[in-house]
């Protein structure tokens, strides 16, 4: 079971599959975006019960109170799309290229995947494919980061990418593999046919290896004194580019 505590990642949970959230919790009248919540929840005979105060605070090691949340939904985790239908949608009806995927290649901090998730939920992502192993998994952070983009975007975790590839290969995407050693731009590619943007660790960012079975390599040239992106930013820059 995943605690979320962002209202917008309840809500999009309870409009989705209001059967996998066990119970919300609530201390007093937290309002906003929590209102609606708590009235979806009603509508779907979900239990909302109030909290303790102390669900709603904790105590930091230097005695002071700290606020970490007033409400929290139980959910259960976000199912994954089988490999096989992630690019079932590569052709649109009438015949021709488009969209956008996603391979994240061993991120691991939540909060950038998250925030990536969030980004594809907005622009229409069409699926994102990520590492079971040495990669953030899908947890509640995750999914409040995500603001809903979680419960929006197709996504499937992978041992490996070989075979993720292979199918997109064969489904008709072209895999854009991002690199700051790029000799390309961004700017050279356009939405012309199906993309799955290949994106790295934040540290190392992609493996040779998963570079290797990529179609292109581009850059995001800097303009100015700073000369690397967070890898969430650089994934919202290729998305909306591709995209348009």
């Amino acid at each position: 079971m995943l605690e979320l505590k962002n209202p917008h990642s309840v809500l999009a949970v309870l409009q989705r599959r209001p059967r996998d959230v066990s119970e919300i919790s609530i201390l007093g009248q937290p309002g906003g975006a929590w209102d609606d919540v708590v009235e979806l929840a009603r509508q779907n005979r979900i239990p909302v019960v109030a909290a303790t105060p102390r669900s709603g605070h904790a105590n930091r090691r230097d005695g002071k109170e700290e606020r970490v949340g007033v409400a929290v939904a139980l959910v259960k985790d976000p199912p994954e799309t089988q490999l096989e239908k992630m690019f079932a949608n590569a052709k649109q009806a009438d015949g021709k290229s488009g969209g956008v995927w996603l391979a994240l290649d061993c991120l691991q901090d939540p909060h950038n995947v998250g925030a990536i998730f969030r980004t594809a939920g907005f622009f229409g992502v069409k699926g994102i494919i990520q590492m079971r192993d040495r990669a953030a998994p899908i947890t509640g952070t995750v999914c409040d980061v995500a603001a809903g983009g979680v419960e929006s975007v197709p996504f499937c975790s992978v041992i490996n990418l070989k075979r993720a590839f292979e199918l997109a290969k064969e489904s008709g995407l072209w895999l854009l593999g991002t690199s700051e050693h790029g000799k390309e731009t961004l700017q050279s590619y356009s939405a012309d046919r199906s993309w799955m943007v290949v994106l790295g660790n934040e540290e190392r960012g992609i493996r040779q290896g998963t570079l290797e079975n990529c179609d292109c390599i581009c850059a995001i040239k800097p303009r100015g004194a700073v000369t690397s992106l967070n890898v969430s930013v650089a994934a919202g820059i290729c998305i909306s580019w591709l995209s348009s």
